[in-house]
């Protein structure tokens, strides 16, 4: 009551005061803007004395009444940490050494050395087909170039004394070195009709039996995989072209297995997708134990923004005006009242990760936030801490 009587009689002052000067209606009849301006600055003169004096009536309720309370608050102080953020995408893995392999010779598939599971080295022979008499073929064609070499050899050395036409000898060369030519030929055709290994892997899947007939690059005989180079490929959109780069730090999460690993980008692609603006990166990928397989899904994280001496706060606690601006109250001590305070601290943010972000300007190292309460408390008004911990 008194405390209204008080800030009541301050006001019978002013406007007493006031009742000696022109009104605010009577300056706007007369156009008086000069006069308007000065009223202004007076009425916010008086609003800045009741403010004032309403804080020392206040003040003084406070030191002499043992029952008001205070905002009950908890708070935690701003100590600089390393930060990292991480761009999440979705990756598949793949490898360069899974294929299908074709017959490159028309036949009867004549015989299967190998199944589903099994180890293979690089050279090593899968599968035969029928080579329709080639072989017999490539054994005359052979007897028939060791005649033309003796040939050759006789005209040349007959050639060489003098003896005989140069004619003789130009013939029996070119068909010594038309036999040969055809060995050759026919030499290639016969290795077609084995299938094999173009690298060591397993044998993943057989897809035709001993006994049917194959087309040269029609029908697949084999998957043949090597799981020993793996990699995973992911899109990325064109915004981060800049922070992902060769070498950076990746997480990746295999949700299936419930396993992750931590590796690095090993190549990025040069070229910009127009239909979805993404590009593409490659990432190692380590498989000792043989458990990740060609087209399995993971979860990639890597490592776009980092700062060593980041100030970190929970994104709980910010609040926003209705400017739009964002804030987060600091407890400060205030020497005259002998309280302490929450101050309105406006501040810009930066990423955020996890429940944490963090932030730019607005605070600093060593200051003290509020958080449990930090939505009830209003600017200036005085709290208790309960407690206070570090955010490390």
């Amino acid at each position: 009551m008194k405390r209204f009587t008080y800030i009541l009689s301050l006001l019978l002052i002013f406007s007493a005061c006031s009742e000696k000067e022109k009104s605010t209606q009577d300056l706007k009849n007369d156009q008086d803007l000069e006069g308007l301006r000065a009223k202004r600055a007076e009425v916010v003169h008086q609003q800045q004395a009741v403010n004032t004096a309403l804080q020392e009536v206040d003040d003084a309720i406070r030191m002499i009444d043992n029952n008001e309370k205070f905002s009950l608050v908890t708070a935690f102080t701003v100590v600089p940490q390393n930060f990292e953020h991480y761009l999440e995408v979705q990756g598949d893995v793949a490898t360069k050494q899974n294929v299908v392999l074709y017959p490159e010779f028309p036949g009867l598939l004549k015989t299967l050395h190998v199944g589903v599971g099994d180890a293979v080295t690089k050279g090593d022979v899968l599968a035969t087909i029928d080579d329709n008499g080639l072989a017999q073929q490539l054994a005359q064609l052979k007897v028939q170039a060791r005649l033309a070499q003796t040939t050759f050899d006789r005209q040349e050395r007959l050639w060489s004394e003098k003896i005989g036409s140069e004619m003789q000898f130009l013939q029996a060369k070119a068909q010594y070195e038309s036999q040969q030519n055809l060995v050759a030929q026919v030499e290639a055709q016969l290795a077609k009709t084995q299938i094999k290994a173009p690298f060591s892997g397993t044998i993943d899947a057989v897809f035709a039996e001993a006994g049917t007939v194959v087309s040269a690059g029609m029908n697949g005989v084999f998957r043949l995989v090597n799981l020993d180079h793996m990699y995973l490929q992911a899109e990325v959109p064109e915004s981060y072209l800049k922070e992902v780069t060769i070498g950076k730090k990746v997480t990746v999460y295999f949700p299936i297995l419930d396993k992750e690993f931590r590796t690095v980008i090993r190549e990025v692609s040069r070229y910009i997708k127009p239909d979805n603006r993404t590009f593409k990166i490659e990432i190692d990928l380590p498989n000792a134990g043989q458990q990740i397989k060609p087209n399995l899904t993971a979860q990639i994280k890597i490592n776009d923004y980092s700062s060593p001496e980041a100030l970190l706060i929970p994104q709980g606690i910010l609040s926003e005006n209705a400017e739009g601006q964002q804030y987060v109250y600091v407890a400060k001590m205030d020497q005259d009242r002998a309280l302490t305070i929450a101050e309105r601290r406006i501040v810009s943010t930066g990423k955020t990760q996890g429940d944490d972000v963090e932030i730019l300007t607005g605070i600093n190292a060593g200051d003290t936030i509020i958080e449990e309460g930090a939505r009830s408390v209003k600017d200036q008004q005085a709290v208790t801490i309960l407690k206070t911990v570090g955010n490390e």
